[in-house]
């Protein structure tokens, strides 16, 4: 099994360590605060979940990055060449409080976040759910609920669709971030937020 890093501990970097920890996947979390700092966090997801540093988590085969917009290039800034190893973007070019979205001159999220994990293949995924849905039941429509992943790299993206699989969701390959990426980006993207089931 490939090993899983997550470099974001907020709601949805949370979000997705619960989801590993309830399959029993291992991983390592870390913010920009330190270990210490996760330990509440870490003893509430039970023993596979481990904090570590920022580096350790970034050293993993596939690491979810997921940190408040502003802070992604002090988060991904130092570390290593990522030798083509996943990252998954799971962030949205926008902030609280008032989550309105940011100017990106026309280029799309993922391609800013491509640019910050040099030798990374990039995967944009579990972006577009809220996290009350992605930490409830994947099963709980009766069906599987569906999640969206794109990328420019196709075997990447099959990892991360069995990834999707494992964790109990339908996974939705939509291609490319110049097609799948603009689908399912806030803002304006029509799959976002969409509460979708694959049934059968």
């Amino acid at each position: 099994m490939k090993s899983i890093g997550i470099l974001g501990a907020g709601q949805i970097g949370s979000a997705f360590a619960q989801l590993l920890a309830r399959h029993q996947i291992p991983a390592v979390i870390a913010n920009s605060r330190g270990p210490a700092s996760l330990a509440e966090l870490v003893k509430a997801l039970g023993p596979g979940i481990r904090a570590g540093t920022r580096e350790e988590a970034a050293a993993q085969d596939i690491v979810l990055v997921a940190v408040n917009w502003s802070k992604l290039p002090t988060a991904l800034a130092g570390l290593p060449d990522w030798q083509g190893r996943i990252v998954i973007d799971a962030n949205n070019p926008i902030e609280a409080p008032l989550f309105q979205p940011l100017e990106l001159g026309g280029r799309l999220s993922s391609e800013i976040v491509a640019e910050l994990v040099p030798g990374a293949r990039v995967v944009k995924a579990f972006n577009h759910l809220k996290v009350a849905l992605m930490t409830s039941d994947p099963h709980a429509e009766g069906g599987r609920r569906v999640l969206f992943y794109s990328g420019d790299d196709a075997p990447a993206r099959a990892e991360v669709g069995d990834l999707i699989d494992q964790l109990g969701f339908f996974g939705i390959d939509l291609g490319t971030p110049a097609v799948g990426g603009q689908l399912a980006q806030f803002p304006g993207g029509p799959l976002l937020a969409l509460n979708l089931a694959k049934f059968g």
